[in-house]
């Protein structure tokens, strides 16, 4: 078990243990109960009945949530002419093509998301290897000729992605501790509806496992996840 510091420990113990919470009073409490001195990002773990290892069981993609994640993140754009300047205009960080492509080789890492013209991509390709899962992908919506509307939404935090892990798990903030709890549970909503469309063909049996909250400094509340289920099926 991992050691916890004693303002865990007493936040902790506020918090039934074995209870399913119902997700509009489960993101209150975590509200109420978050007292660190910066606001605390609610992040959400969802399990799901899939197997990674297997290519057509792999959930990943995107989705806008309605109230954002409250985060600014940096974005870096591989584009030429035109999507250059646009990408420009719309507020990207940095953009750039065969200088970005060297900048990134030579160790340059300051972004948070990388977006791409298909037009650019087989110079991008050659910096897999130094990218991994931060490379540009079509499937996750960051390849696009689009690149105005991608960019203000990232730069808006609303646009979100999820991908799962080699446990099964999707990870992702909804917002923070400041937002209302009716935003929070909206931002919920949204990620488990896209989850829910995201759900491989061959994925069988139960499809989510375990649904759990979490503010940043505190616990993590499981929901009901039937209930979870409801909210994002209104």
């Amino acid at each position: 078990m991992p050691d916890h510091g004693k303002r865990y420990t007493e936040v902790a113990g506020k918090v039934e243990k074995g209870k399913s919470w119902e997700p509009g009073e489960a993101l209150a409490t975590i509200k109420e109960l978050a007292n660190a001195k910066f606001d605390e990002t609610v992040d959400v773990a969802v399990r799901l009945g899939v197997d990674p290892r297997h290519g057509d069981q792999m959930v990943r993609g995107t989705t806008t949530l309605p109230h954002g994640t409250g985060k600014v993140r940096r974005v870096a754009v591989f584009a030429k002419g035109d999507k250059a300047q646009a990408a420009t205009d719309a507020g990207a960080d940095v953009v750039g093509a065969e200088d970005l492509v060297k900048q990134i080789e030579g160790g340059w890492r300051e972004f948070d998301i990388l977006v791409a013209t298909p037009d650019v991509m087989s110079m991008v390709g050659k910096l897999g290897k130094i990218l991994g899962p931060r490379m540009p992908n079509p499937k996750s919506g960051t390849v696009t000729m689009d690149v105005e509307r991608v960019i203000k939404d990232i730069k808006s935090a609303a646009r979100a992605e999820y991908r799962v892990d080699k446990a099964g798990t999707i990870h992702m903030a909804i917002g923070k501790c400041s937002f209302d709890t009716e935003k929070l549970t909206e931002n919920l909503a949204a990620l488990i509806s896209a989850l829910l469309k995201a759900r491989p063909a061959a994925a069988k049996g139960r499809y989510f496992k375990r649904i759990t909250v979490s503010s940043t400094m505190g616990p993590g509340l499981d929901l009901d996840v039937a209930k979870a289920q409801a909210i994002a099926e209104r």
